[in-house]
């Protein structure tokens, strides 16, 4: 038979199982011709395996969730990975005393910015004030420059973590998939000799991030906070808690779990997807019609968390020392090895430059995008991507992705493909990720005294 039209029967088909199961829910509104050529589109994207490859698993739902299997999901892991991911109390470490208990996971990774920073430069200790979603976070005036916790490329988000085996912009994170065969990278005495260990990417981060961090999680565990012991012998047993190493360990991993149930599954594409018609507008459906056809946005960003495990070379700005509107970016030199992305990681001269593809869920939480935050709004990405111009004179060009070329996309073509990352993936409710309060009784995600007034602690 030929593909095309057996590829016609299998969208076909799969739509009107999508119809028939849909239809069962007689509250739901009918599909129209229009969202059945956005069906089509998705069968196609996906390699003929339906709409159903791009459905998030609710965050419960264990079985679906990618995981390690040297740390299963577990609800009594993931509680405790909840609080403890944003316990300030955790913030043990600081260089300077005052901040002691002032920072924690949170502080560049929370809810009210899609789990990224809402700031072009993360800080986590040194850093004072909220603001509204994080936005108005600054350095302390105490700390010199080389003592504060920033780095020097902007936060990604920890939103639809699960789907990515290797983590950070250049993939350094994760001692398996992608970084076989990297080994001699895994350097001793920094955070890559981590991968030591042999967990993937989340894990990986997360043990690694205790010391970059300045956290000290056994602490916690050890204090008065009662609650903290009795959920962690619920978690991974009564043996291991009176040794500080596994302590430590088994706490980050537990923050690792909960970082894996951080899934944007209620954005009105997710619902469009289980079946609600009118869950994303007009605009927004025209707009996944674009990204799944013309503009060619699937061929990297693409699955479930509609990214990849890529690397490309995009020629945007690297992140830099100076004023970003409103907020300050410190302490970077040319020598930072990010700025040469996954090779500024593996050394191999076909990396340079090359940046992991990210995920495009709630990116309107935090005014800054792109491994640079060269960019302070959706649509300019988007006429970057359209123009297909390198904006940075230090990617050579032979350097640049072949997939970064000209789109050709309309103005309206734009349009609407902005409404559906900027809306259509929009998951309002990410608050349920957050817990009520914390057994310490201390303010999240930041408890110095500035953030307290902006928090109402």
């Amino acid at each position: 038979m030929n593909l095309k039209i057996l590829l016609k029967l299998t969208v076909v088909g799969g739509f009107c199982y999508f119809l028939s199961s849909c239809n069962k829910n007689t509250d739901l509104p009918a599909f129209s011709d229009s969202d059945l050529e956005l069906q089509n589109l998705l069968a196609e994207a996906s390699g003929g395996k339906g709409f159903e490859y791009y459905i998030l698993p609710d965050e419960t739902d264990f079985q679906k969730i990618p995981q390690d299997l040297k740390n299963p999901l577990t609800v009594e892991k993931v509680e405790l990975g909840k609080l403890l991911f944003h316990e300030t109390g955790l913030g043990q470490n600081p260089i300077i005393s005052s901040s002691v208990q002032t920072y924690s996971c949170a502080s560049c990774h929370h809810a009210k910015a899609g789990f990224q920073a809402c700031v072009p430069q993360g800080i986590g200790e040194g850093g004072i004030g909220y603001g509204i979603q994080g936005e108005k976070r600054i350095v302390d005036i105490l700390y010199k420059t080389a003592q504060i916790d920033v780095q020097p490329i902007r936060t990604p988000s920890a939103l639809n973590i699960a789907y990515q085996s290797n983590i950070l912009w250049n993939g350094q994170f994760g001692g398996k998939d992608l970084n076989i065969g990297t080994e001699s990278n895994w350097t001793k005495g920094t955070p890559k000799a981590v991968n030591e260990l042999g967990y993937s990417g989340v894990e990986t981060q997360a043990i690694a991030g205790r010391d970059v961090h300045r956290l000290l999680i056994d602490r916690i565990f050890m204090s008065h906070f009662s609650t903290y012991k009795s959920m962690y012998e619920k978690a991974f047993g009564a043996e291991s808690f009176n040794n500080p190493k596994l302590l430590a360990l088994n706490g980050a991993l537990a923050i690792a779990a909960y970082e894996r149930t951080l899934l944007a599954n209620r954005s009105p594409f997710q619902q469009w997807l289980r079946g609600n018609a009118n869950a994303m507008t007009d605009q927004e459906k025209e707009g996944a019609k674009v990204f799944f056809s013309k503009g060619n946005c699937y061929s990297c960003h693409n699955g479930p968390s509609l990214a990849n495990m890529e690397f490309h070379a995009l020629g945007m700005n690297d992140l830099k020392n100076g004023s970003y509107g409103a907020n300050t970016v410190q302490n970077i030199s040319d020598a930072n090895p990010e700025h040469k992305g996954r090779g500024g990681f593996t050394g191999r001269q076909e990396d340079l430059y090359r940046f992991k593809v990210p995920q495009l869920y709630n990116l309107k939480d935090s005014p800054f995008y792109g491994h640079g935050a060269s960019f302070t709004n959706i649509k300019e990405v988007l006429d970057y991507k359209n123009k297909g111009v390198p904006q940075n004179v230090k990617v050579p060009a032979n350097k640049i992705s072949d997939k970064f070329k000209p789109l050709n996309l309309s103005d309206d073509e734009i349009l609407a493909l902005e409404a559906f990352i900027k809306n259509g993936l929009y998951d309002h409710d990410l608050e349920r990720y957050a817990p009520k309060s914390l057994p310490s009784g201390l303010a999240f995600p930041n408890n110095d005294k500035q953030s307290r007034l902006d928090l109402g602690f």
